[in-house]
């Protein structure tokens, strides 16, 4: 065990420093984190617009109303979500650099805009019309992320380039601040606005005829086929594992890598959701972050609480549970995975790494049977407690939370005897060194 261990650290703790230490995933986790709040604001009234039954009581005119009327909250978020991205991704990059950040920001989305077509089709009784002058919302969330994410990288790069190159201009002394740094700002925007005009220009002459469609035919669409699937997902639960194994904090890793996979995948399920068509992705967002991370934490710990409380003798083992219980309700679970310890501890490994890997077979096959609804598509806030994040999460389904409850008695089970052989060792420990205080106190009496 100790040997496999010591190939598992020499393996992974090489490739995980270079992806928590990388620029562009770091810069990508952060532009996710300055999009979070417009998502969550988005989904909840996602939830309001569509509670159970309400339509039943006031009628489907009344109910009509009352969906137009919440609808721009989605609409004005959720739907457009890459462009906060986006921004974030380019703000981040650039302050990486030390560079101004706004200004990064701010080139990223008009790099992007420009190579978004400003025209749209619609059908009006078997015709196609074609408009020009609008922006179509759909290339701002799921079909524009991936080049929205390329586009803040290449942007912030070369906007970055020209700074470095000095290719600014220079106000003189006593003219203000704010006027200073716009027009220092100038050149570098420009000569990148300008690659990215080339850019798009270059692309209308081939046969994909926009940027758009040549990354999702080419990138986007295989990619987002693969995160879809059940053995990306498993992989990317067991390396969330292994990382935390070792110390890492695995979900800032992985994620840094499928979320943009998995939040596309989201906002499929979504649009699908809001117009009562039938869900299209099982693997989600919300089917990693609810079902398998939303249940105590990564590794579902809640369960591990529970174990605590129902097989805890140790002194060691109560007092972790009574400190780890309200925070894991709320899946924050750094007192358990350092106080376990889980974190380097061999006893801990099989079942930390097979629960989760259980948990998302049962998951999938039981979404996948229609047992129960997939993910609608909402953002449930992470510290959403379990079996209410479920509900939420498949559009209000009961189902939604009764599969966590599902969840939480397979890692139960999984867990038992593993914390039964933890605990026995430290009541063992315990008794050894009550037994050697009071010896001690003995002697110094006599």
């Amino acid at each position: 065990m100790d040997k496999f261990m010591e190939t598992l650290e020499n393996v992974l703790m090489p490739i995980a420093d270079k992806l928590n230490n990388n620029r562009y995933l770091t810069a990508l986790r952060n532009g996710f984190m300055v999009a979070l709040p417009f998502i969550i604001f988005g989904s909840i009234f996602v939830v309001l617009a569509n509670l159970p039954f309400i339509d039943q009581w006031v009628g489907e005119e009344a109910w009509a109303t009352y969906q137009d009327a919440l609808g721009p909250a989605s609409a004005a978020t959720l739907s457009i979500m890459g462009l906060f991205v986006i921004i974030g991704i380019g703000y981040k990059l650039i302050e990486g650099y030390g560079g101004e950040s706004i200004y990064g920001g701010a080139v990223a989305i008009a790099s992007f805009l420009i190579l978004t077509p400003q025209v749209t089709n619609f059908d009006l009784d078997g015709t196609v019309h074609e408009v020009g002058g609008v922006i179509p919302t759909n290339v701002m969330g799921a079909e524009g992320m991936f080049l929205g994410i390329f586009t803040a990288f290449f942007a912030a790069e070369l906007y970055n380039y020209f700074v470095k190159k000095d290719l600014t201009i220079k106000m003189p002394a006593g003219v203000p601040d704010a006027v200073s740094r716009s027009f220092s700002a100038l050149i570098p925007i420009a000569l990148t606005l300008t690659i990215f005009l080339v850019v798009r220009i270059i692309f209308s002459f081939t046969p994909f005829d926009t940027v758009q469609n040549f990354i999702y035919t080419l990138i986007q669409e295989p990619l987002t086929a693969l995160g879809s699937g059940l053995p990306a997902t498993i992989i990317a639960v067991l390396l969330i594992q292994l990382f935390w194994f070792f110390g890492l904090h695995g979900q800032i890793i992985v994620n840094s890598v499928f979320d943009p996979i998995w939040y596309a995948l989201n906002d499929q399920n979504l649009a699908a959701f809001q117009a009562g068509e039938e869900l299209p992705n099982i693997v989600t967002k919300q089917f990693m972050d609810t079902f398998i991370v939303g249940i105590g934490g990564s590794g579902m710990t809640l369960a591990v609480i529970l174990g605590i409380f129902l097989i805890g003798r140790s002194r060691q083992l109560k007092e972790l549970g009574k400190l780890g219980a309200p925070a894991g309700i709320f899946n924050v679970n750094e007192p358990i995975i350092f106080g376990l310890p889980i974190i380097m501890n061999p006893l801990a490994l099989i079942p930390w790494l097979l629960a989760p890997v259980i948990v998302a077979l049962v998951t999938y096959f039981s979404m996948a049977a229609g047992i129960v609804p997939k993910p609608a598509g909402i953002i449930v806030p992470w510290t959403t407690p379990a079996i209410l994040s479920g509900f939420l999460a498949t559009g209000n389904s009961i189902m939604g939370g009764l599969l966590q409850l599902v969840n939480i008695g397979i890692v139960f089970i999984i867990w038992w005897p593993f914390l039964k052989i933890m605990d026995n060792q430290y009541y063992s420990n315990e008794k050894k060194a009550d037994k050697e205080t009071s010896n001690t106190g003995n002697r110094n009496v006599n």
